[in-house]
């Protein structure tokens, strides 16, 4: 017996000895005590920092630990090692793990925050950030840099929390340059990712795995039980863009974008959960390239329709480049379950370009309940590549029986999530696929086989829901804040493109005295002001070197803003735009606003439909407003007159034309249209107040403002001239419509029906003193102190 307890002793004494000589546990309190203590470790170290502020460190972890043995980078207490200022951190060799660390309210200037290399010659293999935060880890001006780049193979993110980022760059992006990063393997689980406000540009992902030049390369990365809330940098939420890649579990709250199947083949979408709470823009899942399987997700009330529909089956690019969009082909859809959003979408974004349906698609047993009576399904092109079954719907609009049975469904709810009773036979009705899923979204197995996500009167909550995700403390983060940036540039070409592509959501651009050449369109995202910094002294034109003209200046995209002051965009030369400023693409639904405010509009006279400024057809401005501005020797000025569907829909909520001039426009200054009976209760307004309209479509039978369709339009101390051919001037309907204090000359009269109005309307020589810049002469009716009531014509004289 002594033997034996002196060997079990021995034993203990030989263990406590050896994991003293070669292993070690050093705490460290600066930036040179930590790189020592890196230099000199060894499989099973421990380095930890004391708890405080680091601030301005560069921290490389690089080392070559074991499965068993990892060198182990921590806070003295997790969550009280702070690190900001100019600070990041690198993480090199292999089976290093930091945990515990804290950036906060710092910046970079490196690539990323936490890179999982040194350099190319130094990977991170098997390496773990775990039980860390990255909070409102922003520059001053809107560098571009990540939080987390992940690097060479089998690496780990998990446990962390990231909140805040509002400069460009994905918050998380794992790279695939090269042999030594394909089939990495990595593992992105159990993170929260925070608040991400817009950025206004590409580039605002929470997670990218892969870039299109490599999209054909295999990944295998996995993304799982992670929860992320209010990621908002931009449309693609997580963006696949490489092959073999698992998205499984994931909770979405309150995102307004999309899981996006961009580029690569072959991904493994299932068990998500997307919890729109009724929020603006809140999407699912879009789907492009070919070979996936997207399979027991749950979507509830979703707003967002096309790019962000529940789910949205793209169409393609014939041969297209990695760069653009491969057609959807052979991707199975199954055993989705989708409640109070907007249609799922098919051949969404349908174009010239994108002209390729989906194909080999299966689209069979999921279940959609609109109990508000919305639409179930969208579809852009036609469907023969689709083949669908066993589809169960419940709404009261009408369906497509070729797609869908209509059905009631008993409901009952679960933790708030409605989910189906066991007396459901019409779920049980359809037939199980060659591959449709075993399991539920819950885990269990499917028996009977039903359609939609969860089994009938499931047991359990999807995994999604009940997982714990973030770090062991609770970082308290400060608000985070929309970016709001100003940038000063020179003239030149191409300057005014360099400038907004490091634009954020909020930026406003100052333009010295110049011209400044555009050399490609130039489109908006966020809340965008372009200033002047000299009213008449800054000039926008086409370059005369572009080898293929740009369409238009300006192109405003869904949800943003653009405000123009102090320009003036000129057409002319070689190289004529169609338009100054357009609309979102044709279809986008998401609204946006235009305000002009001290600018020149001259020499748009593409005759082949150009304008000034054009609408496409199924989009919605809420504001256009144009103030102190000239629009002249144009071929037509704004033209929001494609939505003729008879549907009642129009353009724009409100034009507002204030102190503005339209000079030798050859067409219509302004066709603002509606058709169908509900253009009388869509509120849509027409404000025009103190304009002068000259020498405008100077043509029989036609009209100088086109406003079909729209019923409340008031017109006040204004003057139309030099239009003495055309029917009338404009045309007012309806009892909210109005025109008075205004002055005709070389015009006919208006025309007023259903009870519009007319006030004090004169056929008078303006009797300018400059008929240039439409001042009027001192003894001219068009002064308030001649007419005794307001100044008519413009105010700026």
């Amino acid at each position: 017996m002594k033997l034996n307890y002196l060997h079990i002793i021995l034993l203990c004494l030989c263990g406590s000895y050896s994991f003293s000589a070669f292993s070690q546990k050093q705490l460290v309190e600066n930036e040179a005590q930590f790189n020592k203590a890196l230099k000199n470790s060894k499989a099973g170290d421990t380095i930890v920092l004391k708890n405080g502020t680091w601030k301005n460190v560069q921290l490389l972890a690089m080392g070559e630990g074991s499965s068993s043995q990892p060198i182990i980078v921590m806070a003295e207490t997790a969550g009280k090692v702070i690190i900001t200022g100019n600070s990041n951190l690198e993480i090199a060799g292999s089976y290093v793990t930091v945990q515990g660390l804290w950036f906060k309210k710092g910046f970079t200037t490196e690539s990323a925050v936490v890179s999982f290399k040194k350099n190319n010659d130094h990977l991170a293999n098997h390496c773990r950030l775990t039980d860390c935060t990255i909070s409102n880890y922003n520059p001053s001006t809107n560098l571009k840099y990540y939080y987390v780049e992940l690097w060479g193979k089998h690496n780990r993110i998990d446990h962390n929390n990231f909140t805040g980022k509002n400069n460009a760059g994905t918050t998380v992006v794992v790279w695939l340059k090269g042999e030594d990063h394909v089939e990495n393997q990595h593992q992105i689980d159990h993170n929260y990712f925070g608040e991400r406000p817009a950025l206004g540009q590409n580039g605002g992902e929470s997670i990218r795995i892969g870039t299109s030049t490599y999209s054909e390369s295999s990944s295998k990365t996995i993304i799982e039980n992670n929860f992320f809330q209010k990621c908002n940098g931009e449309i693609e939420i997580i963006s696949n863009k490489s092959g073999d890649n698992q998205i499984k579990n994931n909770l979405f709250f309150e995102c307004e974008g999309t899981l996006t199947l961009r580029h690569g083949d072959r991904a493994h979408v299932e068990g998500n959960v997307f919890l729109g709470n009724n929020k603006p823009e809140t999407g699912g899942i879009r789907i492009i390239n070919e070979g996936h399987t997207v399979i027991n997700n749950l979507m509830v009330g979703l707003t967002g329709d096309g790019y962000r529909a529940p789910i949205a089956v793209m169409n393609g690019v014939p041969n297209s480049p990695l760069n653009r969009y491969k057609p959807v082909k052979d991707v199975n859809i199954q055993n989705n379950t989708v409640i109070n959003c907007k249609a799922v979408a098919f051949g969404v974004g349908k174009d010239e370009e994108k002209s390729v349906a989906p194909s080999g698609v299966t689209f069979a047993n999921n279940l959609i309940a609109n109990f508000t009576g919305g639409e179930v399904m969208e579809a852009e092109d036609q469907l023969s590549g689709f083949n669908f079954s066993g589809n169960i719907a419940t709404t009261s609009a009408a369906i497509d029986p070729k797609y869908f049975k209509k059905a009631t469904i008993n409901w009952k709810s679960m933790s708030s999530l409605p989910v189906p009773k066991t007396n459901n036979p019409a779920l049980a009705s359809v037939k199980k696929l060659k591959n449709s899923p075993d399991k539920d979204i819950t885990g269990a197995i499917r028996e009977p086989y039903v359609a939609g996500a969860f089994n009938l009167d499931p047991k359990d909550l999807p995994e999604a829901i009940k997982m714990s995700v973030g770090p062991s403390y609770k970082p308290q983060i400060d608000k985070v804040e929309l970016r709001k940036d100003s940038i000063t540039i020179q003239p030149g070409t191409g300057s005014l493109q360099k400038a907004l592509s490091k634009s954020s959501t909020k930026t406003e651009v100052y333009l010295k005295p110049g011209t400044y050449f555009i050399d490609d369109e130039i489109r908006v995202e966020g809340d965008i002001k372009l200033i002047g910094l000299e009213k008449g002294k800054v000039i926008l034109k086409v370059s005369e070197e572009v080898e293929e003209r740009p369409l238009y200046f300006f192109r405003i995209n869904g949800n943003s803003r653009l405000n123009l002051k102090n320009l003036s965009l000129d057409a002319s030369g070689e190289h004529v735009p169609k338009y100054a400023v357009v609309s979102p693409s044709e279809g986008v639904k998401s609204t946006y606003s235009l305000f002009i405010e001290d600018c020149t509009f001259s020499n748009f006279t593409n005759t082949n439909g150009g304008s000034i400024y054009k609408a496409y057809k199924n989009t919605f401005a809420d504001t256009i407003s144009f103030k102190n501005a000239r629009l002249e020797d144009s071929y037509r000025g704004l033209n929001l007159s494609y939505q003729k569907d008879n549907s009642g829909k129009v353009n724009a909520n409100h034009i507002i034309i204030q102190n503005t001039a339209f000079k030798n426009i050859e067409e219509y200054a302004i066709n603002f249209y509606c058709e169908g009976e509900g253009c009388k209760t869509n509120n849509a307004s027409l404000e025009i107040t103190n304009c002068v309209f000259s020498n405008i479509h100077n043509e029989d039978d036609e009209v100088m403002l086109e406003t079909k369709g729209i019923y409340q339009i008031e017109i006040t101390n204004t003057v139309f001239e030099k239009s003495y051919n055309v029917k009338y001037p404009v045309k007012l309907v309806g009892k909210n419509s109005f025109i008075k204090n205004s002055v005709l000359h070389d015009c006919k009269n208006v025309k007023l029906s259903e009870g519009a109005k007319e006030e004090n309307l004169m056929f008078k020589n303006p009797k300018w003193e400059d008929e240039q810049k439409f001042i009027p002469s001192k003894n001219s009716y068009l002064r308030k102190e001649n007419n005794g009531i307001e100044t008519i014509g413009l105010l700026s004289y």
